[in-house]
């Protein structure tokens, strides 16, 4: 009997809304592609390619980088495996390549699931959960974390979604992003130090093209909308349909990434990147969550693939 090709992504759930369509992989738990009214509004990957550059995928359970692998965490150090090695640093969580499980798949609406258990590194249990829903309002995604463990442990999360609309290169996409602190890192990524965007090339609190400006910079101080929700949006240099994309509260700092030094992006699309804490978290302890046995941290993010108005 001929064996049945496996996508190297895993399982492909396919969602419907509208006019509007979504994959989502077994592989990581993350979000392969995503189309509205025939357009993509994300630089996304085939079935059978194995994900590139972080596209879509879930950070988890921290988001960017760890410096060296290495932390303290209730008076015990930690080892990660350094899966940044050039820079020797731990990248992007534990959960990218691990197979989830879909619990619930619907027309409009999947959710999948996977438990982190204890490992060198992370001696923790996290029963993580995501779910993809789409509605006349876009692509929402919420990502809820209960920590299983015996122990207490630390906890930030993270989503690498790359945004198009449509454009060649993204030099002449309109960008208005909202945070008014731009954390500045040394050439391993790691933070070095915030300061205010005002009067440097890094402010796109109004819109304006991106231009030649180089992104690889993590923002906070996010300006809010009276519901709480922050947003990044972006358009075509004709006035043609945008996006946005929005965070809740419980993500106070953005990741915007033109890709430069990697051939597959090569400044194709705008990695948008919502994360609940800064780069090296786990070491400097800033905003990191600490999770107690037995709660849960939840946090929404979104896309909404309609062309929204841009502030003055």
């Amino acid at each position: 009997m001929a064996a049945t090709r496996l996508a190297p992504s895993g399982r492909q759930v396919a969602l419907e809304h509208g006019d509007q369509r979504v994959v989502v992989v077994e592989v990581g738990g993350g979000l392969r592609s995503y189309s509205a009214g025939g357009r993509d509004l994300l630089d996304g990957y085939r079935d059978d390619e194995r994900c590139p550059s972080g596209r879509g995928q879930l950070l988890l359970p921290w988001p960017n980088r760890i410096e060296d692998g290495t932390y303290e965490w209730d008076g015990r150090r930690h080892q990660l495996p350094l899966t940044e090695v050039e820079s020797r640093n731990a990248i992007h969580g534990l959960t990218r390549w691990a197979a989830w499980t879909v619990s619930a798949a619907e027309s409009g609406r999947a959710v999948l699931e996977h438990v982190l258990h204890p490992q060198p590194g992370y001696p923790f249990s996290l029963a993580l959960e995501v779910e993809y829903r789409l509605s006349d309002a876009g692509l929402q995604v919420r990502t809820t974390a209960t920590n299983v463990g015996a122990d207490a442990c630390p906890y930030g999360a993270g989503a690498h979604p790359y945004l198009t609309v449509g454009t060649p290169t993204v030099d002449d996409v309109v960008l208005r992003a909202p945070g008014a602190t731009v954390l500045h890192s040394d050439a391993r990524g790691i933070p070095t130090d915030a300061v205010p965007v005002e009067g440097t090339d890094l402010d796109f609190r109004q819109a304006r093209p991106i231009a030649a400006v180089k992104l690889d910079n993590a923002f906070t101080d996010l300006e809010r909308e009276p519901d709480g929700a922050a947003r990044v949006e972006l358009r075509p240099p004709d006035d043609g349909p945008g996006l946005s994309l929005w965070v809740d509260e419980s993500y106070g700092y953005l990741m915007l990434f033109t890709g430069d030094p990697l051939p597959d992006v090569a400044r194709r699309s705008l990695a948008v990147e919502p994360m609940t804490c800064p780069p090296d978290a786990f070491r400097s302890g800033k905003a990191l969550i600490r999770l107690e046995p037995g709660e849960s941290h939840t946090g929404t993010w979104g896309i909404a693939p309609a062309d929204v108005p841009f502030r003055a």
